[in-house]
């Protein structure tokens, strides 16, 4: 498909009530119901060094609780309650590379079975939890979740990120939001949204494009900051070059070259994901930054800091939006809109059965947007801000000339 129109008549379902002063039809929103699963996918948890210290870690995640260690460089995700008695094995330790409960210290290995009973002559043969599916890759854990149980297939692959092992890149830098009365599907819409660059983040993007295909959806952008805001976001004042790529329904890399002062600052921004319940999620972010040349490592990772701070303004900035506005399952779109309804399509197959996942939510999709006349109004309206702002800053700098010469 080339064009958003068939998208828009196909894609909205309309509620009309015919009340309005005019006689016309008043579009009513159609709030949906959050999914009751949770995405089937590999899920990013943090990295690895928060959980690599010989501790048991609890996280709350597909409104379950688990419990993950690392033991001898593998990772290892358990259901967190014992099935002895209900003990929570995250508050337990580690021995022998096996989680023990801290109420009667019961053994679990990492394939859920039950690695003894230090009172008893022998553990129960069919003693056995829940184990995750887990996986260490760019210094991050990752756990597979599968609403039919199924492994992660071969092809599921979350790419490997060579700069971390180069001594020209930092290392992450971190950090971490927990959203609140919000389903995940709200940062996935990003995915396709032009506009809301420069409404939320102050950024003036000129070109803009989605491609789908499979288990990934990539947005490519240019973008430069707007002048007449003074606010420093991850976009700012600087040329950027964007692609942001999601690999399954939660994890998205983002190489991203930012130009600014006649240096060429290249990024690696991962954005990632977890539900908590069906209403609220942990999202995660980090950025790794190649070492320019004259800057030591250590600048160089205060630089990744910055840039991380710059982008923690622009999560805050969508994260404010999220808390206040309404699910909407039948967004009114114009053109300039993008795909949103294929975005959607993409991201169900991930909330069914595998058997269920059709061609239209896997085949390759690519959108352009026309942004001329966005860009055209957009510029209209930095140069009418700029303008007012000289006539404040004018008056402001008169006003005490003023009240000397009364």
């Amino acid at each position: 498909m080339t064009s958003t129109e068939s998208e828009l008549e196909q894609g909205a379902r309309l509620t009309a009530v015919d009340t309005s002063a005019d006689g016309g039809a008043v579009r009513e929103i159609d709030t949906g119901t959050p999914p009751t699963r949770f995405a089937r996918g590999w899920h990013c948890l943090g990295l690895l060094a928060d959980f690599d210290d010989g501790k048991p870690h609890p996280v709350t995640v597909f409104g379950t609780k688990l419990v993950v260690w690392v033991a001898d460089g593998e990772l290892k995700i358990l259901d967190a309650y014992c099935r002895h008695m209900g003990g929570d094995l995250s508050q337990g330790s580690i021995k022998d590379g096996n989680v023990a409960c801290p109420f009667h210290d019961w053994r679990w290995k990492a394939n859920g079975r039950c690695a003894g009973v230090p009172y008893a002559k022998r553990a129960p043969k069919l003693a056995k939890t829940r184990s995750w599916p887990g996986m260490i890759r760019n210094a991050q854990i990752f756990v597979y979740n599968d609403p039919e149980g199924n492994p992660p297939p071969d092809d599921v692959i979350i790419p490997e990120l060579d700069e971390l092992n180069s001594d020209q890149w930092t290392g992450w830098t971190w950090n971490k939001i927990v959203i609140e009365g919000s389903n995940c599907r709200e940062i996935i819409d990003n995915v396709v949204d032009m506009a809301h660059f420069f409404y939320v983040h102050y950024s003036l993007p000129d070109y803009f494009k989605n491609v789908f295909e499979g288990e990934t959806a990539a947005q490519y952008m240019n973008s430069h900051g707007r002048p007449d805001v003074d606010i420093m976001t991850a976009y700012g004042d600087t040329k950027l070059e964007s692609i942001a790529a999601y690999y399954g329904p939660a994890y998205m890399l983002n190489p991203m070259v930012q130009y600014y002062g006649g240096y060429a600052i290249e990024t690696i921004l991962t954005n990632c994901h977890y539900p908590i319940d069906n209403n609220s999620f942990v999202l995660m972010y980090g950025v790794i930054a190649k070492i320019p040349e004259g800057l030591t490592a250590d600048q160089a990772d205060k630089m990744a800091t910055k840039i991380t701070a710059g982008i923690e303004v622009g999560f805050l900035q969508d994260v404010e939006i999220w808390k206040h506005k309404s699910r909407i399952d039948n967004p009114l779109l114009v053109e300039e809109d993008g795909p949103v309804y294929q975005l959607r399509r993409w991201y169900e197959q991930f909330y069914v059965d595998v058997a269920d996942v059709t061609e239209e939510m896997t085949q390759r999709y690519e959108y352009e947007i026309d942004t001329t006349k966005a860009v055209e109004n957009w510029n209209i309206e930095v140069q009418e801000n700029i303008r007012l702002k000289a006539e404040r800053e004018a008056a402001n700098a008169s006003t005490p000339e003023t009240a000397s010469a009364t």
